[in-house]
């Protein structure tokens, strides 16, 4: 075969948007450096993931798939049996990918020199160890948050009781974390016990790991990056995001993205219509399903604000059979058709890219979060959970880029809550000064990625040292 002498890595995806999406990014990057790159995940991501990414793997920067079992049937619902999910993923994941590698690599006389997992996968780290390769953990979330898992896990800081209300929360290079601002998965409150497993095992597998990849770049997470560096270091490689928001060119043959659902294009035209820094953009990511108090006050607040806004409402997402489609307050679009379109999904790279769009409000997914942060878009942060806190942290206190909804004592945002965040980001006393760190982001970012930049000198250096850990090991 043609590429039998050439150095191939493997990238190893748990099966969401979220997780994948980082990886091929990261595979376009190292494809660009000369490496053969594959990525796989789980069979049930098989039919949506060949749509998105059409890739034969026949032009050298373009991304093998191959997929396996997880143990489980197509139909299984993973979502709402999580704990067996990741059980079984866990038991029969690792002998499906070896096999998978057999087949893919060896009976074909391909080089396979590295795997690279996420840290919902670790147990890929074993599956690497017992082939004799060397393992990379690209580590999908802010660098903050790594520094933070990788403490607690290991017991390196002692925390303090974390179900207590007004905690606070010291660790080196971080800022001051409140209860609010902390992972969910740390919390006693947490309702995903697995997910703490999850992690608990791949940050007390660290030694099967030779690099700890992050998806953020060196200028964004400076303190964090540099108080890791002499206990267990990540090297920022990002952030790997389309590359339409970095400058970059984006051709048709990068299809590095994948969508749960079809993005109605014609929302770009009407953003054609509107002013330049006019428009409120609202998305919640591919997962975040508000309930319907938190609708209806993201709606009322919409409204009251005057500002032409563009609001994904993902399929199902609060739906009812009312015409409205379950947005409420009743006649929502009939009262707003002047003002505002709804869409079920959007293609974000190029709504944030356009000038139309002022703000971002968002529930600082990180993919999105870096997203904002290299279109130079000023957010309303409104996390929910996992890492979301913490990324809204980021974006109002350290990048001073945004500004956070504080819910009430119900646990819901107010209408008047939603009117005071849009107003302060588009038109407040501290708006300019907003716009003028997104802006300062959008090019430290871009910086980062270019040619020598911070990012791409990691690549780079990564990139060589598996091809001589390779030779080497060829030689012997």
């Amino acid at each position: 075969m043609a590429d039998e002498g050439e150095s191939h890595v493997l990238l190893v995806a748990f099966a969401a948007q979220g997780h994948i999406n980082p990886m091929l990014k990261f595979g376009r990057r190292l494809a660009s450096k000369g490496l053969r790159v594959t990525l796989a995940t789980t069979d049930n991501a098989r039919e949506r993931f060949s749509k998105a990414v059409a890739s034969t793997g026949g032009d050298r920067h373009e991304i093998r798939l191959e997929f396996f079992s997880d143990g489980m049937s197509l139909d299984f619902d993973r979502i709402t049996h999580m704990d067996h999910f990741f059980q079984q993923l866990g038991e029969h994941g690792p002998g499906n990918l070896t096999k998978l590698i057999d087949d893919v690599y060896h009976s074909r006389g391909r080089k396979l020199c590295c795997i690279v997992n996420n840290p919902f996968v670790p147990w890929v780290a074993n599956v690497a160890d017992k082939l004799g390769l060397p393992c990379a953990m690209l580590f999908i979330q802010p660098c903050m948050l790594y520094a933070t898992y990788y403490r607690y896990y290991t017991g390196l800081n002692e925390f303090p009781p974390l179900d207590d209300p007004e905690v606070e929360v010291h660790l080196p290079g971080l800022p001051v974390l409140k209860k609010d601002d902390l992972p969910s998965f740390l919390l006693p409150s947490n309702p995903l016990p697995t997910i703490p497993k999850v992690l608990s095992q791949c940050f007390l597998n660290m030694e099967k790991v030779k690099w700890v990849l992050g998806n953020s770049f060196y200028e964004l997470e400076k303190k964090v990056v540099e108080s890791m560096a002499s206990i267990r270091p990540i090297i920022p490689v990002g952030p790997l995001v389309p590359p339409a928001l970095l400058g970059e060119e984006d051709t048709s043959s990068d299809q590095s993205v994948m969508d749960l659902w079809k993005p109605e294009e014609h929302c770009l035209q009407w953003l054609d219509q509107k002013p330049p820094a006019s428009v409120v953009y609202i998305s919640f990511g591919s997962v975040v399903v508000l309930r319907p108090e938190e609708m209806e006050n993201i709606a009322r607040g919409l409204r009251n604000s005057s500002f032409p806004f563009l609001w994904v409402i993902k399929p199902g997402e609060n739906s009812t059979d009312d015409k409205d489609g379950g947005i409420s307050p009743p006649d929502f679009l009939k009262e707003t058709e002047e003002q505002g379109l709804v869409v079920t999904w959007c293609p974000q790279t190029r709504v944030l890219s356009h000038p139309s769009v002022a703000c971002f409000v968002t529930h600082c997914g990180w993919n999105s979060t870096l997203e904002t942060v290299t279109s130079g878009v000023p957010a309303v942060a409104y996390p929910q959970w996992t890492d979301q806190p913490m990324n809204a942290k980021l974006l109002e206190d350290v990048l001073e880029m945004g500004v956070r909804m504080k819910a009430g004592s119900d646990g819901v945002v107010s209408q008047e809550e939603v009117e005071r965040c849009i107003a302060e980001v588009m038109t407040g006393p501290k708006s300019a000064k907003m716009k003028a760190a997104a802006s300062k982001w959008k090019e430290a970012a871009r910086a980062a990625v270019a040619h020598g930049g911070s990012s791409d000198q990691s690549i780079q250096t990564f990139v060589e040292q598996i091809i001589s850990m390779d030779s080497s090991s060829s030689d012997l």
